[in-house]
């Protein structure tokens, strides 16, 4: 059976890197997981605590295409708490985690061949979705002296017909602060490209509050999920805030093609925002990680790093070591028994040279993981 041209999309390398960890686990080894951005901690016990309460109260079915009322009235009162943002609940929808917002943004703002531009190094599946969608994905290679986050220079003259940034950013971690952001805001409706702002690690901030979007203007798609500040990866729930006149445009398609978030998930999610303390304390421990990496991983010999602002990973120019990341993070895999990503998932022209290390997991595995590094490069 054919398949389509759509269809030919890059493999998402992370997830390669996964498996490869579990086969050598399933070998008996004891893997230490650096590669994958997600939480070593599960769901808020008061979100299991308010679920568990709901599926005994009656069955869960569908719920309306934009998710719970109810939770979308408490979202837009979080970007009050956290931005000072009045923000209308109806301009919130629920989506299945932040991927269901990509397909749903990317579906309602553009035209088969539009281009679409994204810094390099940036979250692999932009440019995967984008391509299966039949748009066009413009890298936007981004330099270390801009904290490898675009700048309007990047984008001058390339007909974009809309701009996707994302602060704090995977894999860098850096983000953007409020005079950067609005520049890019005012570049690109100054060319009339549509501006998505992706701030899934907002939360996840160690010296400053990040910025969102919705603090410079109203005509933009901010895109988030309760993947990581609020620890629930494997509920695949998240929500999109969209300008008032998309509102009906965005349900039309979500209908169509989710129906609803899983209703489940959305319970789950409605309690864990008021689980403050044990988020807070999640947070505390990916800080002391991110201490941690910053100070072993130049002793491992990991040298070329920038200090992350946000979010949980540390993406280090490992040129000086390696001209092939991928062969380079399958030898740490399999010799150290330490799993990293290389940088070709984020950046397919310059990511030869990179790794990326995520400090999710708990701290004795990034002290464990850290020591494995040293020992391994000492053996080079």
């Amino acid at each position: 059976m054919r398949s389509s041209r759509r269809s030919s999309v890059d493999p998402f390398i992370v997830m390669d890197v996964m498996e490869a960890a579990r086969r050598l686990e399933d070998t008996g080894r004891r893997v230490i997981h650096m590669e994958v951005g997600q939480p070593g901690t599960g769901a808020p016990q008061g979100a299991s605590r308010a679920l568990s309460q709901a599926m005994e109260a009656a069955p869960l079915g569908y719920t309306v295409a934009l998710g719970l009322p109810a939770l979308r009235a408490r979202i837009a009162r979080m970007y009050g708490e956290w931005y000072g943002v009045d923000l209308n609940p109806e301009r919130v929808v629920i989506t299945p985690g932040s991927s269901g917002g990509f397909l749903l943004a990317f579906t309602a703002l553009f035209d088969t061949g539009d281009r679409v531009g994204i810094g390099a190094p940036g979250y692999p599946s932009y440019r995967q979705i984008l391509s299966a969608l039949d748009l066009v994905p413009v890298d936007l290679p981004t330099a270390l002296e801009n904290r490898y986050q675009p700048v309007p220079d990047d984008f001058a003259h390339l007909d974009l017909a809309g701009l996707m940034v994302a602060s704090p950013a995977n894999p860098t971690g850096t983000m953007l602060d409020e005079p950067a952001m609005r520049a890019l805001i005012d570049a690109a409706q100054g060319q009339g490209a549509s501006f998505i702002s992706d701030e899934i690690y907002h939360g996840i901030e160690y010296e400053a509050k990040a910025v969102t979007a919705l603090q410079i203007t109203d005509e933009t798609y901010v895109i988030n999920s309760f993947s990581k500040y609020f620890s629930m990866t494997g509920w695949r729930v998240g929500w999109m805030v969209v300008p008032e006149n998309h509102v009906r445009v965005v349900e039309r398609i979500a209908q169509n093609m989710f129906i609803c978030a899983p209703h489940a998930s959305q319970i789950a999610a409605l309690a864990a925002m008021d689980e403050e303390g044990e988020l807070q304390a999640n947070l505390d421990v990916y800080r002391a990680n991110r201490a941690l990496m910053l100070e072993g991983l130049p002793d491992a010999g990991f040298t070329r790093i920038a200090p992350p602002d946000g979010a949980f990973y540390v993406y280090a120019d490992v040129s000086d070591l390696t001209q092939d990341s991928r062969a380079f993070a399958a030898d740490i895999l399999q010799e150290a028994g330490v799993a990293v990503t290389p940088g070709l998932d984020f950046d397919p022209l310059r990511g030869h040279s990179t790794l990326r290390f995520s400090y999710a997991r708990s701290t004795a595995d990034i002290i464990e993981g850290l020591a494995r590094l040293k020992e391994f490069m000492h053996r080079r």
